[in-house]
């Protein structure tokens, strides 16, 4: 969460105000909290990314999501919008959210801004490493080439890797997908 909170409410008034909205809120503990604008390189990777994933996971039991699919976190009730995810096999939803709170992602992947950067690393890995069908979490930096990559280890450990590099590619295990920096900083940055 960033900036201060704009109200007060209960999931069910959340939910409802969240389906009338023309802006994205996250909530967390009764609060909602504007989710900013993005630049347009945080727009480009974000597309750039889902748009990878797609064509990869095409005739597989994955999809990939960009940005307005909402991922309900019981464990900690957290409510937020992913700026790309991928969830595997039958989609679960919360019960009490309907048909948009998806509760079962595979792979989250979020894009630095310079206001939400510690949160994204932070407080919301957090809140996503509670959910037991998460096994991988992606971070961009969106000002420079960055990739911090989380995988899921057998024991519930996190390894962590990182690239700097246009050239180098990741792994994604979770969803035998490979993601070139060059594809995902493409029109952001030149090779």
């Amino acid at each position: 969460m960033t900036g201060q909170p704009l109200a007060r409410m209960s999931v069910e008034e959340y939910l409802a105000f969240e389906r009338s909205s023309e802006e994205k809120h996250e909530y967390l503990g009764g609060e909602i909290f504007a989710m900013g604008g993005a630049s347009p390189a945080h727009a480009t990777i974000v597309l750039n990314v889902a748009a990878e994933l797609r064509a990869q996971l095409r005739g597989r039991p994955c999809q990939a999501y960009a940005s307005d699919l909402r991922v309900a976190i019981a464990a900690t009730g957290l409510y937020t919008y992913p700026d790309v995810v991928v969830a595997c096999g039958e989609l679960q939803f919360e019960e009490a959210g309907g048909v948009d709170c998806l509760t079962n992602p595979s792979v989250v992947v979020e894009v630095l801004s310079p206001s939400t950067a510690d949160y994204d690393r932070g407080a919301k890995f957090g809140h996503y490493r509670t959910l037991p069908s998460l096994q991988e979490y992606l971070v961009l930096a969106q000002d420079h080439v960055l990739a911090e990559h989380w995988l899921r280890q057998g024991d519930g450990s996190w390894r962590f890797i990182d690239a700097t590099d246009l050239a180098a590619t990741l792994e994604l295990p979770s969803i035998a997908c490979r993601l070139a920096l060059s594809d995902v900083y493409e029109r952001v940055f030149a090779l």
